[in-house]
């Protein structure tokens, strides 16, 4: 069964955790978990984008210059493609990128995602987050302490708001409840930092 260290808001070792085999110890599928983030980004597509085909631009409906005798080419409008200020061949329409993709896929990708972290060595359990106030700086200086200040995923047993305002101006710096986590999420955080109580939600949720 995976085991790390458990430590505190300064960076001492506290105690030890075992993760639960099942969810951190599989051995990662990157083709799922390819297949995952592409789905996840082309569900954030927008699909709001548009040009004008050669029959929306406004214009042209002149012959420019009869069809023979004049040594040019001949040509029908003067908004067609190859005309500037002309119409786009098969111009982008606006249109809906989202798929769904399996269940058990999405849990398969996430279930790797975790996996691959504590194969790496990029997971950080913490024994608690105490904030009396809503103070970035202490944040920071615990994010510094245990050596994960750069991209780091911060996941929560459940919304604590002091927590994830104090969070969010730090670039960078993500934070996540159990429930919501994500697999483009883990994969693109350096460091997984994980609260000591959110981990058994996380075998609750997941396993």
């Amino acid at each position: 069964m995976p085991k790390v260290a458990v430590l505190d808001m300064t960076g001492k070792e506290v105690g030890a955790i075992d993760l639960p085999d099942a969810i951190f110890g599989i051995h990662p599928n990157k083709a799922v978990m390819h297949d995952v983030v592409v789905n996840h980004l082309a569900n954030k597509r927008q699909g709001t984008q548009s040009a004008l085909t050669r029959s929306e631009v406004s214009g042209g409906g002149k012959k420019p210059w009869r069809q023979k005798g004049t040594g040019h080419a001949r040509q029908g409008s003067i908004r067609a493609p190859q005309w500037r200020h002309g119409g786009i061949v098969f111009a982008p329409k606006p249109r809906d990128y989202s798929y769904v993709l399996n269940k058990k896929v999405k849990r398969l990708a996430l279930k790797s995602a975790l996996s691959s972290k504590f194969i790496e060595n990029n997971i950080v359990v913490l024994d608690s987050i105490s904030l009396n106030e809503f103070k970035t700086k202490i944040i920071v200086n615990m994010l510094g302490a245990i050596e994960a200040s750069k991209k780091p995923l911060i996941v929560l047993p459940s919304i604590d708001e002091k927590i994830i305002k104090s969070a969010r101006n730090i670039p960078g710096v993500k934070t996540s409840q159990v429930g919501g986590l994500n697999t483009y999420d883990i994969l693109n955080a350096r460091k997984l930092v994980i609260l000591k109580e959110a981990v058994s939600k996380i075998e609750e949720v997941y396993a």
